[in-house]
């Protein structure tokens, strides 16, 4: 079996470079998220119409806001719908039939089906708390259950959002593995995946990692600087924190059999105060290169070619997140609509 798996391997990626290829470069086109938590945050429809000014047609919503959906649907802006983690015991529980009813109401009442693109069953389940984690993978089958009645399963695609701390191991890159202790859910989501087409979403933040670990992850590293010393990994070398980051968790995948599966990243950015490296300059420099990366369709070195469809987070300050203050500042947008750095999204 060993001796096969580089070769799956490589049949996994040329299978992706030709869904890449027939989709355009449709997948790296960037997104932005779009959080609530917040007391000076502008009105949802100020906030679609600055995303289309600038010419963003995607975000993730974190919530099913009645509200805010039907405003960037208006806007005609293709959604990312985040099921909130609490909802997914009812969801687990009630069948296809009760996953129908909550669809109806709390997402297509307010937004057309032809605006939402995905479904992020729970957000970090397997982080922490992890109290949901076995309500997660049924509310999933649920969902896609109820959307394959409605006859939506091809156009909206059901996923969940995991922290990069989902991987044990990371270093290499080709060392990538899965936190064992999250297995017995990993497995069975990853088969879900593979089947129904959807992407494996991970939040990952190489702000973090440097921030926690500086000793370890130069800055250059983590924002794409021109004078960061390369990882070698094999035949592959990594300039980039993001990329290696990536790359790990296409290892983990192709270790369980999953090597087919897109990786999809729904959070990522660098915040502009609250750190001594949180600073506008650094801020548009990451996201900058993020951007850039996603209109170029790069991929990564060990899925060359392959777009990596990507948030970033956040569109506006939110002032009533909790945690280290660098939390409070990743907007890319103030709330007069400005810009709290130089960046261009078309």
């Amino acid at each position: 079996m060993a001796a096969t798996r580089p070769a799956l391997c490589l049949l996994c990626h040329v299978l992706l470079v030709a869904v890449a290829a027939a989709a355009g470069d449709d997948r790296g086109k960037i997104g932005i998220c779009h959080g609530r938590v917040g007391g000076n945050l502008p009105a949802p429809q100020a906030a679609a119409a600055l995303l289309r000014q600038n010419g963003v047609t995607r975000a993730r919503l974190f919530l099913p806001d009645p509200a805010v959906l039907p405003a960037f649907a208006a806007a005609g802006i293709d959604l990312v719908v985040g099921v909130p983690n609490e909802n997914l015991t009812f969801l687990a529980s009630s069948g296809p039939e009760g996953a129908a009813r909550w669809l109806r109401s709390a997402v297509l009442a307010h937004a057309p089906a032809a605006r939402v693109r995905y479904l992020a069953a729970g957000n970090e389940v397997l982080y922490g708390d992890r109290s949901y984690a076995p309500s997660l993978v049924p509310a999933m089958r649920n969902l896609h259950a109820a959307l394959a009645a409605m006859g939506l399963e091809g156009s909206v695609k059901v996923s969940s959002a995991h922290a990069s701390s989902v991987l044990a191991a990371s270093y290499p890159p080709s060392a990538g593995a899965f936190d064992a202790a999250a297995l017995p859910v990993l497995r069975p989501m990853l088969r879900f995946l593979a089947d129904t087409g959807a992407p494996f979403m991970v939040n990952t933040y190489p702000f973090i990692s440097y921030a926690n670990d500086p000793a370890n992850v130069p800055l250059d590293y983590a924002l794409f600087g021109a004078g960061a010393t390369p990882v070698r990994d094999g035949a592959l070398a990594y300039t980039n924190l993001f990329d290696a980051t990536v790359d790990a968790l296409v290892a983990a995948l192709e270790k369980e059999g999953f090597g087919g599966v897109p990786v999809a990243v729904t959070e990522t950015g660098w915040p502009t105060a609250g750190h001594p490296a949180a600073t506008p300059q650094n801020a548009a420099a990451y996201n900058a290169e993020i951007v850039g990366r996603a209109a170029r369709g790069v991929g990564t070195p060990r899925r060359p070619g392959v777009p990596v469809e990507v948030f970033l987070f956040d569109q506006y300050d939110e002032d009533g997140k909790p945690g280290a203050e660098f939390e409070r500042h990743f907007g890319i947008f103030r709330a007069d609509g400005s810009k709290a750095y130089d960046i261009n999204f078309a």
